[in-house]
């Protein structure tokens, strides 16, 4: 159940550790995550005695786990979806701050992503709900620079409109799948990464 006094909108903020290239070139690490206090200070590089504090819902550093992402942040939105209220979860940010790493991960165990954990997590619980029937449709979608695109249609370049009917927003043709299990689902997903 949902908390009375729980927000509708939760800024979480997760910081990568350097990559090999920028270790390779030297480079210095200017960001200071205090997850306790919710806070990430950024250092000027030029100026040591400069910095800039940030507050967020959650914050994360270097040092956290998929499983400990999931379950701090996701599962409470997936156990109100189960509960029928609507739910979304997407990562925003430049190119390479590590949210196909956050949202997809990796194959092994440990270091699954938000996404093939939700699958996993849904399908599991359904079977929690004897009495109850659910029906899982799934859409893959990419929004960047402003546009939508149907990562499942045969025209991945077609961009899709935004539409509102009755107070509810929907994309306009946009490709919908129905998945009776995780299987499926990832075969879904897979086919909108090609």
């Amino acid at each position: 159940m949902l908390k009375e006094n729980s927000e509708t909108v939760k800024v979480v903020v997760r910081c990568r550790p350097l990559s090999q290239k920028e270790i390779s070139e030297h480079h210095d690490c200017i960001v200071d995550v205090n997850m306790p206090a919710h806070t990430i200070s950024v250092n000027n590089p030029s100026n040591i005695k400069e910095v800039k504090n940030f507050t967020f819902d959650y914050t994360y550093g270097i040092g956290c786990t998929q499983e400990q992402i999931f379950k701090e942040t996701a599962l409470p939105i997936l156990e109100s979806v189960m509960e029928g209220y609507n739910g979304t979860i997407f990562a925003y940010g430049q190119t390479g701050t590590g949210k196909t790493y956050t949202m997809e991960g990796v194959e092994n165990e440990a270091e699954r992503g938000i996404i093939p954990r939700t699958i996993n997590w849904i399908f599991d619980n359904i079977k929690n709900y004897a009495n109850q029937q659910f029906l899982v449709r799934c859409s893959f979608v990419e929004i960047y620079n402003e546009e939508v695109r149907d990562l499942l249609s045969r025209n991945t370049k077609a961009k899709l409109n935004v539409r509102e009917k009755d107070k509810v927003f929907f994309l306009e043709d946009v490709t919908i799948y129905q998945a009776e299990n995780s299987k499926r689902m990832y075969d879904i997903m897979k086919a909108g990464t090609v």
